[in-house]
């Protein structure tokens, strides 16, 4: 049996790739991929593995991007840090997920399914699609407002207003153009399915940046760049290698 991780946390595959040959010696992992591009890129010029297991946030962009690309016709078991509404989908169409950190008895439960699932090989490929469709939404409308805490009052926060929002030590902060500085009480992932696409960029896990508020970019050691904001910042806010492609056309846009 056959498998392929897709991680963009190196630390991270191995991590699983350990725990699957402890689960089960007979699966042998074929690749290790970190990025969309590299995973298009493999899927077509390699044979299909038996199982994929996926993270859904990686690097540059979601991992449901790579299926718009190429076909991936054995089944999938998805990973991810974060319980998102989505993912329900995935327990009824017996499309297994692995919710972070990963434990043993939870892997040994998606790969029982695995078995299962791959008796009815067809029935794989229609409920990925079935599950894209649902999550492409064509009449999408994204947030004007969040309600934030301040004082004893919670106040509207006009989204047009928001340079950046980040984490800092475990706390989702939003600053606006004026430097002011709101607390959220959602994650970061959450908050960018409200944003728009169009006007807002997921730099990295720690930060989300506006379009507007966007200074300048200055290239950055290892191919990476850094982006500097009108508003201060506690840390630089770096680009990857594999996200730069990604940021340039969302910039130029």
């Amino acid at each position: 049996m056959k498998a392929v991780i897709i991680e963009d946390e190196i630390v991270a595959a191995k991590a699983l790739q350990t725990l699957i040959q402890e689960v089960d010696a007979d699966i042998q992992i074929s690749a290790i991929l970190q990025s969309i591009d590299e995973s298009v890129e493999w899927f077509q010029t390699s044979p299909t593995p038996d199982v994929v297991f996926m993270d859904i946030h990686l690097a540059d962009g979601s991992a449901f991007n790579i299926f718009e690309k190429t076909t991936i016709s054995c089944p999938i078991i998805f990973t991810t840090a974060y319980d998102e509404y989505a993912l329900k989908a995935f327990e009824v169409n017996s499309i297994d997920y692995l919710l972070k950190p990963i434990n043993k008895k939870d892997l040994e439960r998606a790969i029982h399914k695995y078995k299962h699932f791959s008796s009815y090989p067809d029935k794989n490929l229609d409920l990925i699609n079935k599950l894209l469709a649902s999550l492409k939404q064509t009449n999408v409308t994204y947030k004007s407002y969040f309600l934030v805490p301040e004082k004893d009052k919670l106040i509207p926060l006009l989204v047009n207003d928001i340079a950046t929002i980040y984490i800092d030590t475990k706390i989702v902060k939003a600053v606006t153009v004026g430097n002011r500085v709101y607390y959220l009480d959602q994650v970061l992932d959450d908050l960018m399915q409200q944003l728009d696409p169009a006007l807002f960029f997921r730099a990295n896990r720690q930060y989300i940046v506006s379009k507007k508020a966007i200074k300048d970019i200055s290239i950055w050691f290892g191919s990476k760049l850094s982006i500097n904001l009108s508003v201060s910042v506690p840390e630089r806010i770096l680009v990857s290698k594999v996200k730069v492609s990604e940021f340039k056309k969302w910039f130029a846009g």
